[in-house]
């Protein structure tokens, strides 16, 4: 990567974050960071933890939601490595329970839910490319109606019974984002024989030096975690202080369920941008990770839009809108260059609770910008980590 002018950099985006922690549209806080192959280059923090509280440092605890699901699916790729996991083979060989699930057709005239067994068994390849056949109850109008009608637990919760949903269509036919990096963790569970955290700590987070971050917080993480905001029509904003994933979970959730803090997530992109590569030992090969972060879906799977069925969990939400995507193992990946000047071929993905990342392994540079706030798709914080990663590409290009 050429060089960047840090001071520069700097400038550009302290203004971002300046501009989003200002106004009635306002952000509670946000901590925004970048790095190169080496290290961070630029941090930021502003705003507070909770709305007009405690300031938001670097040091927060987030609840990262789906920006867990790139960590899972890393531990299913050193599976494959060590020729422990077969992508292709039906992933209730690795999670018998898998095995046991029927898929929704719909509803019949009594409202009762109309099942069948799905036509083949579904895969861990296909879980790890949202092709399973499962999606989420706030993007998914049947999972919606199975919740509000029958009972099926929000995934939030943590919970087995909220793991084992049926599947809405046949494995393999379509893409839809969903619980489907949950159930990678429990394959990944089922080959290791630990849970998943620990497989995270032994193969991932000590490798790279990443200690602040769990499935459940230490007594010190509980004391600086950032309190989810809920964004009323108004453009309000009022704490959720009895919204949060739980600790000590009975699943630790592969998709959405780690709690960490933004430097933390940097040692993981390093390693992305490093070929795999960490300061206390390797990750991956770096030919897992070339084949890795390549788009797989094949027609007519397609990255779509994201419908907020659920209006205060999310907005309607789709990363560059009309710009080619594709998904990998497992990230979005965009096909064509993107308005903020992200190449084709760069990944990245989000969080719920409005927390954003990229990796643009070519030029070497890689992002997170993290807040607290329902729904996802929030248009300042989206919009605000758009212009923070425009600016990081400006300053490149005017270096």
């Amino acid at each position: 990567m050429k060089d960047i002018h840090t001071a520069d950099l700097t400038a550009a985006l302290d203004k971002v974050l300046r501009r989003v922690s200002e106004g009635a549209d306002r952000v509670p806080g946000v901590v925004a960071m970048v790095t190169d192959r080496e290290s961070d280059i630029y941090s930021g923090a502003t705003g507070a933890r909770r709305l007009d509280g405690v300031p938001m440092t670097e040091d927060t605890v987030f609840a990262i939601f789906s920006t867990t699901k790139a960590i899972a699916g890393t531990t299913a790729l050193q599976c494959v490595e060590e020729g422990l996991l077969d992508l292709d083979a039906p992933a209730k060989e690795y999670a018998p329970a898998i095995g046991k699930l029927q898929l929704l057709e719909g509803f019949d005239t009594n409202g009762q839910p109309r099942l069948r067994a799905p036509k083949t068994d579904v895969t861990t390849r296909q879980l790890m490319l949202h092709t399973g056949g499962f999606g989420y109850d706030f993007f998914n109008e049947m999972y919606k109606r199975m919740a509000e009608e029958h009972g099926q637990p929000s995934v939030v919760s943590g919970t087995r019974a909220a793991l084992e949903t049926p599947l809405l269509f046949d494995p393999g036919t379509k893409w839809e984002y969903g619980t489907n990096i949950d159930w990678v963790g429990q394959v990944v569970e089922g080959i290791r024989g630990k849970r998943l955290g620990e497989v995270m700590r032994e193969r991932v987070f000590d490798p790279l030096g990443m200690d602040e971050i769990a499935f459940t917080r230490s007594d010190a993480m509980k004391g600086r975690t950032a309190t989810i905001h809920a964004r009323g029509a108004d453009g309000s904003l009022a704490p959720m202080d009895g919204f949060a994933l739980p600790d000590n979970p009975e699943v630790d959730m592969g998709g959405h369920g780690l709690y960490g803090t933004v430097p933390e997530y940097m040692k993981f992109i390093r390693m992305w941008l490093n070929d795999g590569n960490g300061p206390n030992g390797r990750v991956l090969k770096p030919e897992t990770v070339e084949w890795a972060v390549q788009g797989a879906l094949v027609p007519p799977q397609k990255v779509t839009m994201l419908p907020g069925v659920i209006p205060s969990l999310s907005n309607d939400a789709e990363f560059f809108p009309g710009v080619g995507k594709d998904w990998s193992y497992t990230f979005m990946v965009n096909t064509e260059e993107a308005p903020t000047g992200r190449p084709a071929g760069a990944i990245g993905w989000a969080g719920l609770a409005n927390s954003f990342y990229w990796i643009d392994r070519a030029a070497g540079v890689g992002g997170y910008w993290a807040t607290q706030i329902l729904p996802f798709g929030d248009p300042t914080s989206f919009g605000g980590f758009l212009d923070f990663e425009t600016a990081v590409y400006d300053t490149i290009r005017n270096s």
